[in-house]
């Protein structure tokens, strides 16, 4: 019943899911790898300069050499990559579930991860833009609550005074630095969710991502507390694992950072980077196998179920 219900039926789906995560998986490594390596003189450099100030009894402040900029540079790189395969990662599953569900409504056949990628392949690029657009949209809003939540909190805003240091926060202030931003990042998962039908609509019907975006909108208008408690769900979801995943991988930090002690020759710089990030890059990668099923699969089937409803 839990299987036909988040559209897992023949098991074909969540095979699929964890190819795609295991590709993820690899993937990731690699970026994150490349990273490494590409940081690798600037982390040396980093070191030297600290290792000279010590011998000489100076102060130092870390990176203060330059080695910064170099640092943000191949950050900067290194996250679009990630963003990107997240994008694909995302469109590919909600895809493939789309389709799934589809082909099983219609016909009842088994099917096969084979089947699945066929099928849902041709209209990747079109899921692609459609989540993309999806990952805009949303972005804008938090970004939104990010800028009016800094203005308050600068005191750049007409009537609004920040609060002072262990002061009580005016009724303004509070209003529109806390409650106001807050607002609108709680709000950010309920525009997703009436988004989130664009992706099986421009799959399986064909439209063009605006308007399978603009159709997701239409058909979510008419089940807005089912599409409510999913994409509460879905947050929750996503939330739970990542924080769960994060504190899992605690324990990888002291061994992979001895290695990288070892294989960087005791270069702490370096290494506190790895350890700072693996507990999250662990958690991600953590996502797609264990939260993306039941999303997917869940959307996939408030889709079905609205378009057989519509006629």
């Amino acid at each position: 019943m839990t299987a036909q219900l988040y559209g897992v039926r023949g098991g074909a789906p969540y095979r699929f899911t964890l190819v795609v995560s295991a590709l993820t998986a690899v993937v990731g490594g690699v970026i994150l790898a490349g990273g490494f390596a590409a940081a690798w003189g600037a982390f040396e450099r980093v070191r030297d300069y600290a290792d000279t100030n010590i011998a000489n009894e100076d102060s130092y402040v870390a990176y203060a050499d330059g080695g910064l900029e170099e640092l943000v540079r191949v950050g900067v790189v290194v996250a679009a990559l990630l963003l990107v395969l997240a994008l694909l990662v995302v469109s590919v599953l909600h895809a493939a579930y789309a389709v799934g569900d589809a082909h099983t409504r219609r016909d009842g056949a088994p099917q096969t991860v084979r089947d699945l990628w066929r099928r849902s392949r041709r209209r990747l690029p079109a899921a692609v833009a459609v989540n993309a657009l999806t990952g805009l949209a949303v972005g804008a809003q938090v970004l939104a609550g990010l800028v009016v939540f800094d203005l308050a909190d600068r005191g750049r805003l007409p009537g609004v005074e920040p609060t002072p240091l262990h002061g009580t926060a005016t009724l303004p202030y509070t209003v529109v630095g806390w409650v106001l931003p807050i607002t609108v990042w709680c709000l950010a998962p309920v525009l997703h969710a009436r988004l989130a039908l664009a992706t099986a609509e421009t799959v399986v019907e064909h439209r063009s991502p605006f308007v399978a975006l603009y159709r997701s909108w239409r058909l979510t208008r008419r089940a807005r507390g089912r599409t409510l408690g999913l994409g509460v769900l879905a947050t929750a979801a996503t939330v739970l694992v990542f924080w769960l995943g994060r504190y899992a991988a605690a324990p990888l930090c002291h061994p992979l950072g001895l290695a990288m002690l070892w294989l960087s020759g005791d270069n702490v710089w370096i290494t506190g980077v790895l350890v700072l990030i693996l507990p999250t890059a662990v958690a991600l990668l953590l996502l797609p196998p264990l939260v993306m099923p039941l999303v997917c699969g869940a959307y996939s089937r408030l889709y079905g179920d609205l378009r057989a409803a519509e006629g």
